[in-house]
This record gives C-alpha cells, sequence and structure tokens, in this order.
C-alpha cells in the first residue's frame, strides 16, 4: 500500500512539473517594458511532494541512505603510501531497488588522464591580459614542481579486490573519480548489502600538486630522513550520495564541488609510526596502547582547564622529531553518525586540548583539541583551541547544540578543510634568526577565520548535509555569514570580509554568474560562493527581516535539516514560512540574477500646500520672487552707481509702484470665503488641520540603476541639524522596477536627503546616494609613494623586539 502511494505522489508530482513548466511558457510579458521583480519562484522551485514539503521541511516519506564503514589502514611513511581495507555496511531505506551502487575515488583525480587533468587549463599568460599577445607565455616554478611530481609518481587508487560478505568477487567499472560496483544480487527497499574494498594509493605532496589532503615534509628537521606531517582526507572509496531529488549524485570530481556524502558509523584503525600523533574523526577508543600515563592524566585535566592543557607538550614533540621509530602503534577511532572521516599523522604535533562545557541533554560537554608542529609556534598555543570553543559558542546559538563528542584543529599544509570532528588550517609562525618565532596581524587573523570558517563547516555541511558539488555557497555562503558573526564578537576591529560594502567591486564585475551557478561552472569563487551569499544574509538579517525573525527562521532551518540532506528550495522556503515574509524577490535578484544594488536619489521636489486664502498665498509667493537671484545686469548696474529712471524721477508715480502682482483684493478674498463655504464638514477639517500644521511636503524621486530592487534606507537631514532614519520596503518597486517617486511629509524642513548612509545593503555607486550631490572625498599622494597594502602583512612583532634589542645593546 506504501509503495502504491509513493508510485501514485510520484506520478502526480511529474504531471505537476509539466503543469508549472506551462505556466511559466503562459507567463509572458508581450506589452510595455514591465519587469516583475517580485514574480514569484514557484515556477522555478522544484514541486513539493511527499519528500520534502512546501513549508521547506522533511515530507512526511523523507528517506536518506545509511552508510556504515570498519576501516584498517596503514600509513607507510617512508613511501608515502595508504594501504586500506574496508568493509561497508550499505543501508537501503530508499523505496527504490538498487542493482548497482556508486563509489567516489577522489583520490583519482591526480591520475594523468582524469577530466580533471586533461581539461585543466593555461592561466599564466599574463601578457595576453595587456593587450600584448606576442609575447609567450611563461610557466612558473610552482607549476613546473606539479608537473614533475605528477609525472614521477603513479597517483589514484589501486583498487586490489571487492568481494561481498561470502567474499565472493564483485565486478565493478571505474568511471573517472566514480566506480559502479554491480551488486550480486538487487538491493530491495529496507534491505542491507556488505561488501569489501582493498586499496591503496600514493599520497601526494599537496604543496606540490594542491588539493585537500597530502603531506608536507621538513627537510630541516634533525632527523636524517626529516619529517612529514600527513593530512588524509578523502583517502578512501566512499559511497556516492543516493537522493530523492537526483538518484545517484554521480558528478565527476574536478577538483573545486567537494561532495556530499551519506551519514553512517565508523570504525577506523590507523597503523602509523609508534612515535606518530593522530587526529581523527570520532573518540579514541585506546588511549592506553597509544599515549603515556603522564599523557592520559593531562587529558583528564584538560577537561575541566580554564585554559588549554598540553597533551602532547612541545618537549615531547621536539623529542619525537628528533628520534624516529621503526616500531607500529594502532589508533583506533570510533565515530557515530557522521558523513566523512579524516585524519592527520605526524611525530611533529603537539597536541592541547580544552573542555567546553556547552550544556544541553544530546552533548552536554565537548573535547576541543588542536594539533600543530612547532612551527604553529605561541600563535596557535594561545589561539587555536580557544578559536574552536568560541566558534562552537556562536554557531549553536544560531543553529543546534555542537552534536559530536571533540571538536579538533589541525595545523598542516592545507590552507583550511573540513570534515566531521577535525578542521585542517594553514597559518602559522616565521622563524626568526636568533631562532624565537613571530608572527604578523595578517596571520593572526588568517588564523582565527580559518579556524572560525573550519570548525563552523562541521555544522554546515557536515551535520546540515547539503550537497557541496552542486550547491557551493548553501555551505560556502551559509558558512561565512555565521563566521563573520563569530569573527566581529571575538575582535569587531577585525574587518571580517563578509559585510556588505566588501562586495561592492564584485557585485558590479561584468565576470560574475548568478550564485545558483554549480561549482564548477563559476568564475569567481570566493565572491560568488563565500562573499556574496554571506552578504546577502547579512543584509536579509540586519536590514529586511531583522535580527529577531531572521535568527529564528534560520534556527528553524537548521533544526529541521540536521542530520539531514537540504536543497535550495528548503532553505528558501523554510526562510520565508518561518519569517512569515514573502521573500521570493530576494532570492530571485540575489541568487538567480547578476543585478547590483545602485539606488540613486535623482531630484527632490519641495511643496507647499495651497490655502487658497490671498493673504497668505501671494504673500509667499511675493518672498519665493524676492528670494530669486538678482539679475546681473542689474546687479553690476548698481555696482557702477547708475541709477534708474524711476530713481531719477520720484515725482511721478502711480497705483502700480505701491501694488504689485501679488497685492491681494477684496474679490480674491470673497472667492476664498466662498471656497471654504462650499467644502464639506471633513473636507473643511483635513484642511483646516493641513493649515494649522503647516507641514513640509517633498516628493523624492529615485531611480533603480543597478537592477536588484532593495529596501530604501532613507536618512532625512533637516535645517537644524537634526536627522531621521525612515525605511520603505522593497516593495515599492513592485510596480515600477526602474523608478519611484516617494512623498514624505516634515515638521521640518529639509537640507540633505541620504541613501543607506551606513553602507547596509552594498550598493555600488554611494555618490548618487546624496542629495543635493556631496564633494567626492580623496586624497593627494606623491607620485613614487608605496602602497600601504602590506601593513598588515608585516610581521610587527619581529620589528618591535629588533627595535628593543638594538635599544639594549645601544644601552650596554
Amino acid at each position: 500500500m506504501r509503495a502504491l502511494k509513493i508510485l501514485l505522489t510520484a506520478v502526480i508530482s511529474s504531471q505537476l512539473l509539466i503543469v508549472g513548466a506551462a505556466q511559466a511558457q503562459a507567463i509572458e510579458q508581450t506589452k510595455g517594458h514591465f519587469k516583475d521583480k517580485f514574480r514569484q519562484l514557484d515556477e522555478v522551485l522544484p514541486t513539493p511532494n511527499v519528500y520534502r514539503s512546501a513549508a521547506g521541511e522533511p515530507g512526511e516519506h523523507y528517506w536518506q541512505q545509511q552508510v556504515d564503514y570498519q576501516i584498517n589502514v596503514s600509513l607507510d611513511e617512508k613511501r608515502r603510501r595508504v594501504e586500506g581495507a574496508e568493509t561497508i555496511q550499505y543501508h537501503n531505506q530508499s523505496p527504490y531497488t538498487l542493482r548497482y551502487l556508486w563509489v567516489q575515488l577522489d583520490q583519482n583525480i591526480f591520475k594523468s588522464d582524469s577530466m580533471a587533468e586533461v581539461t585543466s587549463t593555461f592561466s599564466s599568460h599574463p601578457e595576453t591580459s595587456l593587450g600584448n599577445q606576442d609575447k609567450p607565455a611563461r610557466i612558473s616554478l610552482n607549476q613546473l614542481r606539479r608537473q614533475q611530481f605528477m609525472a614521477d609518481n603513479e597517483l589514484g587508487y589501486q583498487i586490489n579486490a571487492i568481494t561481498d560478505k561470502a567474499g565472493k568477487k564483485l565486478s565493478f567499472t571505474i568511471v573517472g573519480t566514480q566506480m559502479r560496483i554491480d551488486l550480486a544480487e538487487p538491493l530491495a527497499p529496507s534491505s542491507s548489502t556488505e561488501l569489501n574494498i582493498d586499496f591503496a594509493f600514493n599520497i601526494i605532496e599537496q604543496k606540490a600538486v594542491g588539493g585537500r589532503n597530502g603531506y608536507e615534509h621538513f627537510a630541516d628537521d634533525k632527523n636524517p630522513d626529516g619529517n612529514d606531517i600527513f593530512l588524509l582526507a578523502q583517502w578512501f572509496p566512499r559511497l556516492v550520495a543516493f537522493t530523492d531529488y537526483e538518484a545517484w549524485t554521480n558528478k565527476e570530481f574536478l577538483g573545486r564541488g567537494e561532495f556530499t556524502l551519506e551519514f553512517g558509523d565508523y570504525q577506523v584503525n590507523i597503523d602509523v609510526p609508534a612515535d606518530h600523533i593522530v587526529a581523527a574523526t570520532g573518540e579514541l577508543q585506546n588511549p592506553q596502547q597509544v599515549l603515556t600515563s603522564a599523557q592520559r592524566d593531562r587529558l583528564e585535566q584538560a577537561k575541566t582547564a580554564e585554559r588549554p592543557v598540553f597533551v602532547v607538550t612541545p618537549d615531547e614533540a621536539l623529542a619525537n622529531e628528533e628520534a624516529g621509530t621503526s616500531d607500529r602503534k594502532v589508533w583506533r577511532f570510533a565515530a557515530d553518525n557522521v558523513r566523512d572521516f579524516a585524519w592527520a599523522s605526524s611525530r611533529k604535533f603537539i597536541w592541547d586540548a580544552k573542555g567546553y562545557e556547552q550544556g544541553g541533554e544530546e552533548r552536554p560537554f565537548v573535547m576541543a583539541m588542536s594539533f600543530y608542529p612547532k612551527e604553529g609556534g605561541e600563535l596557535w598555543e594561545k589561539y587555536s583551541t580557544e578559536a574552536v570553543i568560541h566558534t562552537m559558542e556562536v554557531y549553536s546559538r544560531f543553529s543546534f547544540d555542537y552534536p559530536y563528542p571533540v571538536a579538533q584543529s589541525v595545523n598542516g599544509p592545507v590552507g583550511g578543510m573540513e570534515y566531521p570532528m577535525i578542521t585542517f588550517n594553514g597559518p602559522r609562525t616565521t622563524l626568526q634568526d636568533d631562532g624565537s618565532r613571530t608572527y604578523s596581524l595578517a596571520e593572526k587573523r588568517f588564523l582565527l577565520g580559518v579556524v572560525f570558517h573550519e570548525v563552523g563547516h562541521i555544522y554546515f555541511p557536515m551535520v546540515v548535509n547539503s550537497d557541496e558539488r552542486q550547491w557551493t555557497w548553501m555551505d560556502e555562503g551559509l558558512n561565512s555569514f555565521l563566521d563573520g558573526v563569530a569573527g566581529r564578537e571575538w575582535d569587531p576591529s577585525i574587518p571580517w570580509g563578509v559585510e556588505p560594502r566588501f562586495i561592492v567591486d564584485y557585485m558590479k564585475s561584468e565576470n560574475q554568474v548568478p550564485i545558483m551557478t554549480q561549482s564548477d561552472s563559476i568564475l569567481q569563487f570566493g565572491p560568488n560562493a563565500y562573499s556574496k551569499p554571506a552578504a546577502a544574509l547579512n543584509i536579509l538579517r540586519e536590514v529586511i527581516l531583522g535580527r529577531d525573525l531572521f535568527d529564528f527562521a534560520f534556527k528553524e532551518y537548521a533544526r529541521r535539516w540536521k542530520f539531514k540532506r537540504p536543497t535550495p528550495a528548503d532553505f528558501f522556503r523554510t526562510m520565508e514560512e518561518a519569517s512569515g515574509v514573502d521573500l521570493d524577490w530576494f532570492w530571485r535578484g540575489w541568487f538567480y540574477t547578476t543585478d547590483h544594488v545602485d539606488i540613486s536619489v535623482d531630484r527632490i521636489y519641495e511643496l507647499r500646500l495651497d490655502t487658497q486664502d490671498p493673504d497668505i498665498d501671494l504673500q509667499r509667493r511675493r518672498q519665493e520672487d524676492a528670494d530669486k537671484p538678482v539679475s546681473f545686469f542689474v546687479q553690476r548696474n548698481e555696482q557702477e552707481g547708475r541709477l534708474t529712471w524711476v530713481e531719477k524721477n520720484k515725482d511721478v508715480r502711480d497705483f502700480y509702484d505701491d501694488n504689485d502682482q501679488f497685492t491681494a483684493s477684496n474679490k480674491q478674498r470673497n472667492e476664498y470665503q466662498d471656497f471654504l463655504q462650499k467644502l464639506e464638514p471633513w473636507e473643511r477639517k483635513v484642511f483646516d488641520r493641513a493649515i494649522q500644521e503647516n507641514k513640509h511636503y517633498y516628493v523624492i524621486d529615485f531611480s533603480n540603476k543597478g537592477g536588484l530592487v532593495m529596501p530604501i534606507l532613507l536618512q532625512l537631514t533637516y535645517d537644524d541639524g537634526s536627522q531621521e532614519d525612515k525605511y520603505i520596503p522593497a516593495e515599492i518597486w513592485r510596480r515600477s522596477p526602474d523608478a519611484v517617486s516617494k512623498l514624505i511629509v516634515t515638521d521640518k524642513a529639509l537640507s540633505s536627503v541620504a541613501v543607506d548612509p551606513n553602507w547596509e545593503t552594498a550598493d555600488v555607486d554611494i555618490e548618487n546616494n546624496y542629495y543635493p550631490r556631496r564633494i567626492i572625498p580623496s586624497r593627494i599622494e606623491s607620485y613614487k609613494a608605496k602602497k600601504r597594502d602590506g601593513l598588515i602583512n608585516r610581521d610587527l612583532m619581529q620589528d618591535v623586539k629588533a627595535e628593543l634589542k638594538s635599544n639594549n645593546e645601544t644601552n650596554d
């Protein structure tokens, strides 16, 4: 019966999609030039069904698959190679029968014949951009290094065997970065299957090849062979997600679009050199076998410590770094309900930890930890673990309690990357000639920002499981918005880069695509996937909805889709349904177009109520006439001392020398009284009140030069110096999206008007926001003046130390 219901629903949904397409074709503007910026998104968004409701929440028959892994993996440090064997339990919780499974083989992206390599383009042709195409392109040493590494090493997966539970070989077909495994028997709904995969691959050198994983070699360490930090991610064959909206999400991995995976439980045994320290997704199951008693005691002390406690001290890490061993240890980790597993291993790791009492029933306590080499220095010791905790405090307020037992920050060659319970973060200190380590303000800000961002990703998309390969903004944009909140709550003096004012250059750029563009087709990845959606959400929160409505709706979205797989439509619909505000115009403009914000104040008309009383109105007109500039002919005649004929012949006068066109007559006064007598009582009441109040009436003309409709944030400045802010909702543009006029009634006379004076809406041209126009501020700079951009990157700490040392030597 249930299967029949689902089948009928699928048929109905298909019919609705056909009807929706027909309706979209039927809506066509054939007269005039009207553009409906407030047209609903119903024709664009997928039709709601039993899996995903019109409210943006999981439907009554929502489903998702579960995949559990048991993995034994060994790290061959000298050969820089991983060898592993995994047992996979695939639980088919969909209403469909599956005859094959698709597996992701992300390491295959590094093969010389991968689609990513074959379709890569050459970007170092600087002369072309200058219009000088006669000069040849140049290749950098970094590009040459990458080519040499890839030529010298056999990269990608080696799949040794794939078998079922009984040990019978299964047929498989590798298609680029994916592999289809043909099942011996069809997998029916509500049933499970088990398969085993033996695999191996050579680890890339991350700084040579790039990517989200790899090793970093430290040749200058005292160990004769040097030392490595290994960051292992996307390291084991993982099941492709099978979804209600796309079936198998088998898009080729080209390097930019990341992934979406199924949740499951993991048991992972990691075999490494005995002097290595391992950080991984999940909880360590065998501390007695891999940690000393002193280290276990410190780990216990860290749970209640006020500041991070060293579990592995700098001295212990240095001793490990110098010695080396041929012995091995196996680190055992368990992780429940995660969508991926990553780990890091090195003998160089210092390890500190601090407990975080977050409260809540599900997970009242979390252990925050950091792993870093001596090169991380004081920067990591002071800030990494504290930043991890700060991130959880902020993100949990906007979403849900951190759901896992540990949250980790690991230093390595990857600039910033996230996985369940573990993040890879890049900034370090700089070694000085005297052996000390210092860092610049930029490096400090980088560490804080990258920890906020990557730990924040454990919420989005590691728990709220969006599809990063299809809709990158759903995790990067939402997360950039929240890491900006965390940053401002850490230190508001730091420019976090996700506020509206930082994206104006991108918003008016011709080199962009809509936010709703598949990851691999985006032109400017950072602004499109990170900054623009983050700025949009800031504007939605601070300008359009207000914090109360936005925060409630955003938290509802996070709650609904915790450990589930949302799509953009689910986010859009939840934000509207939970806030009670129609936002289709906002999503359409910001996410589906490349319009920008540019609202101009074109002119202002001052109106005055005509009282019909000749003694009042004619006197006003006389004053208006007197206020007009005097003719420059008359001014110059007066300056030359020329007397007019009237001044020379004062004895010749008539009626018009004492009365002008503004003199009131009794006839006009009588007409005024007749006018008053003819007014209805309610008209007389309104008229008398208007005369008595004597308000100022202004008509302000606005034009929308950027195409993106937005609220008008109006600041009125009066003659007495006081100011008043007015908020005009975006709906003012609903019938005339290009230009509108607004009547403003005030008690005092206006002296000036400004739109968005605090730069809250990403308006790309602030100069046309002022009326009257203001003088554009600029500055005079000497021709050969040095740029100031390097101020934040200088190592001020080292400069000051050098100055102190010099002063001390002078005093000595």
